[in-house]
């Protein structure tokens, strides 16, 4: 009995490595991607606007290779319901995106990834606001310890960035916000969007709508006046810029399709700890690669905004064995703020996320 369940333990173990590499390998990827392309092409916004439409899409190609394979039609709503029940959402999360990304003009990758984990302060205080959460002292600690953990490491920061930094909280406040409406856009069972391909697919054009009027009045000048894009010397440039729009599109969705992966094989609790790992690997390769200077208290505020994040996983991680019997209309998810936010571990999603991300972009 004990070898068999030595064994059994073993191959999990043997499944969930590869799948987290790969998903560590998308999710790291597009981090350093977005830091590296704003230094060549400054128009976080348009970048954000384009890859929206890509990543919709490959929904789209998804959707479609789906219901071939099935021959089952997939769930469509009319732009009516789009707009009255998904709009909030769509919103929500295109500002969450393209202010990420925004903020990579003027933040270090270590000061993103750390700002970026106060996401889950949000995302506790709208799930609260929502009823999606009862409040508890536990919660509480876990709170004071995100925030303590951020407070120190952006103490005398040598490389703090105020506009950067308050663009970050912005992205971190929407973010809560998103990743509750999301959770219970997901849930309402008559909207048949318990699949995330067909969340996205439904969102993406509402996102771009959304977000297009900030590009127009940020972006819509410099742009048209930018030798990067309308007065370019060199069709070699304007190819080299497609490709590299191109792989950052394939990055957001690759991110996605690897969640999905991780989740559906193994579970979310498996992914919520592979996060927190993989913030240390961003800030390990940041500092070596990118030459972000970090002090002791910095580090030390790291350790203590983790512990916060760790803590949550774990009462999450405790509070999902009672929650078995959960709706399967509540296993929607696959970002992993959402996954911090739900009750249980054990996802069965259906097809790749590609929610976006990671993001997070």
């Amino acid at each position: 009995m004990a070898a068999g369940a030595g064994g059994a333990a073993l191959g999990r173990a043997a499944l969930a490595a590869p799948l987290v590499l790969l998903y560590y390998g998308f999710s790291i990827g597009i981090t350093f991607y977005n830091k590296w392309l704003m230094k060549s092409f400054p128009f976080p916004l348009l970048v954000t606007l384009l890859h929206l439409l890509l990543i919709f899409a490959l929904a789209a190609l998804a959707r479609a290779l789906a219901r071939c394979r099935s021959g089952r039609p997939r769930a469509a709503l009319s732009w009516a319901d789009c707009l009255r029940r998904a709009a909030p959402a769509a919103l929500s999360t295109s500002l969450d995106i393209g202010l990420s990304n925004w903020s990579f003009l003027y933040v270090t990758v270590s000061l993103y990834t750390m700002t970026k984990s106060s996401a889950i302060l949000f995302i506790l205080l709208f799930s609260l606001l929502f009823k999606l959460e009862e409040m508890r002292v536990t919660l509480l600690l876990v709170v004071l310890l995100i925030a303590g953990g951020l407070f120190m490491f952006t103490y005398k920061s040598t490389q703090f960035n105020a506009q950067g930094f308050v663009l970050v909280l912005c992205a971190s406040f929407l973010g809560g916000i998103r990743w509750t409406l999301t959770q219970i856009l997901m849930q309402k069972a008559e909207l048949g969007l318990q699949n995330p391909i067909d969340i996205m697919f439904h969102l993406q054009p509402l996102m771009f709508l959304g977000l297009f009027p900030l590009f127009a009045v940020f972006e819509g000048l410099p742009l048209s006046i930018s030798e990067k894009l309308f007065r370019f010397h060199e069709a070699g440039m304007l190819f080299s810029l497609v490709g590299k729009l191109f792989l950052g599109g394939i990055l957001a969705f690759g991110l996605g399709f690897s969640e999905f992966l991780l989740v559906s094989r193994t579970s979310s609790l498996t992914l919520s700890i592979a996060g927190i790992f993989k913030e240390i690997c961003i800030l390990f390769l940041a500092t070596h690669l990118l030459g972000d200077r970090l002090s002791l208290l910095n580090w030390l505020g790291f350790a203590v905004c983790l512990s916060g994040i760790s803590l949550h996983v774990v009462l999450k991680a405790m509070n999902s064995k009672g929650d078995k019997a959960l709706e399967p209309h509540k296993e929607a998810s696959s970002d992993p703020d959402l996954e911090l936010l739900l009750h249980h571990p054990e996802h069965g999603e259906e097809e790749e996320e590609v929610v976006e991300t990671p993001q997070q972009h």
